[in-house]
């Protein structure tokens, strides 16, 4: 998962919004978002990485909400556990227990943010953040391959949009996931001025700049919306895209928590 906008408190019908898009290798195993159980019995739904193990993003029953985005590093450290574990942790562990763990071993992973969502709060954690451990409460928010917040233009761009969405929207959740989504195919790239440095070179940092990406061996495959409503309906939506943004099957989720 490389870019996430979310919202906490921002709309009296949706308490909580989060539009996200995967990029990853298209050569990558994956199963499509589904319920499954981890191997602690917690039924979540989820699309599973089915090279490393683990997920990008899942969602409990109750409605809490978790992902996981890499640290883009020039030259990234190898971690001992797959990144995908951190998302099921963190609907499985308390806070302060995960919290603990994490900062016991701060290179047992490589470089990653993560967050767990609620619609009353929520919390980040990243082993590249000085002060790692943060609560999260009322507002708009992007995530990235960089720390939450980070101002790089595409981030600035969908938090921007869904902000807008979200104050906007009424009770309609379809309409606002079609509205969602239709945000998160933005292929707008930012200009090279605005363009961060992480290491990767200026094709590569072009290449990504943009909330969707669209390439032949690597891009954008899975763009997620997911809305808890005030009424206690979460509805899940999820496109999946195949090479050169090709549409491939798109899942729909919706139950009362």
């Amino acid at each position: 998962m490389c870019l996430i906008a979310f919202t906490l408190g921002q709309s009296r019908h949706f308490p909580l919004v989060v539009a996200a898009n995967r990029d990853e290798f298209f050569r990558r195993p994956t199963a499509a978002m589904d319920w499954w159980s981890t191997h602690r019995g917690t039924r979540v739904l989820a699309g599973r990485d089915l090279q490393s193990g683990g997920t990008w993003l899942a969602v409990r029953a109750d409605g809490t909400i978790s992902a996981v985005t890499n640290v883009r590093e020039g030259s990234p450290e190898a971690g001992f556990h797959s990144r995908g574990e951190l998302p099921l942790r963190a609907l499985e562990e308390s806070q302060p227990d995960l919290a603990t763990a994490l900062s016991s071993a701060p290179d047992q992973y490589a470089g990653f943010n993560l967050v767990r969502l609620d619609t009353d709060n929520g919390w980040y954690y990243s082993n590249r953040d000085a002060h790692p451990g943060r609560q999260v409460h009322r507002g708009a928010y992007g995530l990235s391959n960089h720390l939450l917040q980070t101002p790089w233009p595409k981030l600035l761009r969908l938090r921007q949009n869904v902000a807008h969405a979200v104050a906007d929207a009424d009770d309609d959740a379809d309409a606002l996931h079609r509205d969602l989504i239709g945000l998160l195919q933005d292929t707008t790239p930012a200009p090279d001025h605005l363009l961060p440095d992480t290491g990767v070179g200026l094709d590569t940092e072009r290449f990504l700049s943009s909330p969707f990406i669209v390439g032949d061996g690597y891009g954008t495959r899975a763009t997620t919306v997911i809305t808890v409503a005030a009424t206690g309906e979460i509805r899940v939506s999820e496109q999946s895209w195949g090479a050169n943004a090709e549409a491939l099957q798109c899942r729909q989720f919706h139950w009362q928590r």
